[in-house]
């Protein structure tokens, strides 16, 4: 992108640097040309390829599973995150997020009140939750470690507080890690 913008730069140099040493030449150019060569054209040579490059580069950045990925359904809620684990018999946690580590999951993403934002800024990107619609989220997490995820869309007076703990086991130790009892001895369901 950066290379992109010096060579737009350039080619404005260019044309700026014609008209001032030349001072007939740009008089001699009509209004609309200016507008349609300068202002369409000149920017379409640089951006056109800026843009390809930008969508095959953001496609071989999504993780590519070779079978069906992990998913795991958030629901947002004024003022909580609930998980089901749909694959691993139904498990339920509130506040916290169990990922795999190394292996592709699809966060289905939705709301039950208002809007929320599903967001683990050191794993991925933000992607809202909606009433009565499901957004999927794709995430990778390469190693075990404890994160913080968060609602990054204003949904009241408890907005601030709207946050969950993520915890990435070893794939291996990822079914046996979400059912085990938490602190207060319970099993989540």
């Amino acid at each position: 992108m950066f290379a992109g913008a010096i060579v737009l730069f350039v080619l404005v140099m260019v044309l700026f640097a014609l008209v001032i040493l030349r001072p007939g030449w740009g008089a001699r150019i009509s209004p609309t040309r200016w507008i349609v060569l300068g202002g369409l054209c000149q920017p379409a040579l640089v951006l056109t390829p800026l843009v390809a490059y930008a969508l095959i580069t953001g496609e071989r950045l999504l993780p590519r599973p070779t079978a069906e990925p992990l998913r795991i359904e958030a629901e947002a809620r004024q003022w909580i995150w609930t998980f089901r684990y749909p694959g691993n018999g139904g498990i339920k946690t509130e506040g916290v997020l169990h990922l795999p580590a190394g292996v592709p999951v699809d966060v289905v993403v939705t709301s039950l009140d208002v809007i929320h934002a599903f967001w683990i800024p050191r794993l991925a990107g933000k992607i809202d939750a909606v009433p009565g619609h499901t957004n999927l989220l794709r995430i990778q997490a390469h190693a075990p470690g404890h994160y913080q995820g968060l609602c990054n869309e204003f949904c009241g007076s408890g907005h601030s507080g709207m946050r969950f703990d993520v915890i990435v086991h070893p794939a291996a130790e990822f079914s046996t890690a979400i059912a085990k009892p938490d602190a207060a001895g319970k099993v989540a369901r």
